[in-house]
């Protein structure tokens, strides 16, 4: 009670105002107190879906009979499978999948209405891009009652027998690139560029505004030394970090998860050289607004968690929806996980890298000019 009794709410009155001054003050920190939690909220209620739908499909079909044209139509109809291609060939369809354009690969064998007809359940074979093993399940579930559906108004008459008994057809899955759908297989290759992005990005975002605080940016401001010099020179030491990280989890993947590795690791390695310098620009650009290390750090959460989240590493890709994916797409991330994804489950080479590898290339351009802009800003 006399702890009570000595409070003044004129003091208590005065603090608070003085807290709403700082923070009116410091409206960087403010804008991302608030924008962080709105950005989750936004991103779990709206972009996140664990039960993808509309996946892209190629149907190679050998048979012209009604029944193997009701089931395409009938995979078109669905929810689940988009077809996008009619693809003439295997080795088509292998391309199709060795670069990630479609997730199923759809093939009805010649002569599937006759032996279907004649009782002989036929097998309709579906190759599943299985590096993702989440984005592949609900589909999978949902296709034998999508062909049995597909089929029971053809099924009528002398064949009414067929649909009385178990599906007329065979559904023969392979989970190409993870025939054992380890999630280990996808999450480790993954959480390579999800390290690489969170620590690079926050560490390099602390470098210039740690000297400004502690004032060994005015001896630097002093020097003859350009804004391009000073970035690379930010830059170079933390991609020998990044390089070392990026072996202890090979290492480790290889040795502890016995993840595949199909493809080249220099390849990989050299690829991996454009995500470290995009991620550690991000950082110095970051840097050069942050006015203060809490800033910093905020800032780089602000990058990092959209990284996360709409990347496809903890949520399938195309599970979410269309301005989600577009976001997600300008993100390096993203593009490094299908690369790194690519280059070790599917043993994919540069060709079928770089269309992956140059939107990271047109990402680290375009930050590096905003960080060298920003810098001449902070050097006026």
């Amino acid at each position: 009670m006399a702890a009570f009794k000595r409070f003044s709410w004129s003091r208590f009155k005065a603090v608070v105002r003085k807290e709403f001054v700082q923070m009116r003050r410091d409206r960087l920190t403010f804008a991302m107190m608030i924008g962080i939690p709105l950005m989750q909220l936004v991103l779990f209620g709206y972009a996140i879906n664990s039960d993808p739908r509309h996946l892209p499909t190629a149907v190679l079909s050998a048979d012209n009979s009604p029944y193997a044209r009701s089931i395409v139509a009938a995979m078109r109809n669905s929810d689940y499978f988009e077809v996008r291609v009619l693809p003439d060939s295997r080795a088509e369809i292998l391309r199709l999948l060795d670069l990630g354009e479609v997730q199923f690969a759809v093939t009805i064998p010649e002569n599937f209405g006759r032996d279907l007809v004649r009782g002989d359940r036929p097998a309709l074979f579906v190759e599943a891009d299985a590096t993702d093993p989440v984005a592949t399940g609900g589909a999978l579930k949902n296709l034998p009652a999508i062909v049995d559906h597909a089929l029971a108004p053809l099924l009528r008459g002398p064949l009414a027998t067929l649909a009385a008994g178990p599906s007329p057809v065979e559904i023969l899955t392979h989970a190409e690139y993870n025939p054992e759908a380890e999630s280990q297989y996808n999450i480790v290759p993954g959480l390579m560029g999800v390290i690489l992005t969170m620590t690079l990005t926050m560490i390099t975002s602390l470098a210039i505004t740690r000297e400004r605080e502690r004032g060994t940016m005015e001896n630097l401001l002093t020097t003859p030394v350009r804004p391009l010099e000073v970035t690379l020179g930010k830059i170079l030491p933390y991609v020998m970090v990044g390089y070392i990280q990026v072996l202890l989890i090979l290492t480790a993947a290889k040795v502890l998860f016995g993840v595949p590795m199909h493809g080249s690791l220099a390849l990989l390695l050299l690829l991996t050289l454009i995500f470290i310098g995009a991620n550690l620009s991000v950082g110095v650009t970051i840097s050069t607004i942050a006015r203060n290390q809490l800033q910093a750090v905020q800032m780089s959460i602000f990058f990092f968690l959209p990284s996360l989240l709409l990347s496809g590493f903890m949520f399938p890709f195309r599970g979410m929806p269309e301005w989600a994916q577009y976001v997600g797409s300008v993100l390096p991330l993203t593009h490094y996980l299908r690369l790194a994804r690519g280059i070790l489950l599917k043993g994919n080479g540069i060709g079928e890298s770089m269309p992956h590898a140059w939107p990271i290339l047109l990402f680290w351009t375009v930050i590096v000019i905003v960080g060298l802009k920003r810098y001449r800003q902070t050097l006026d």
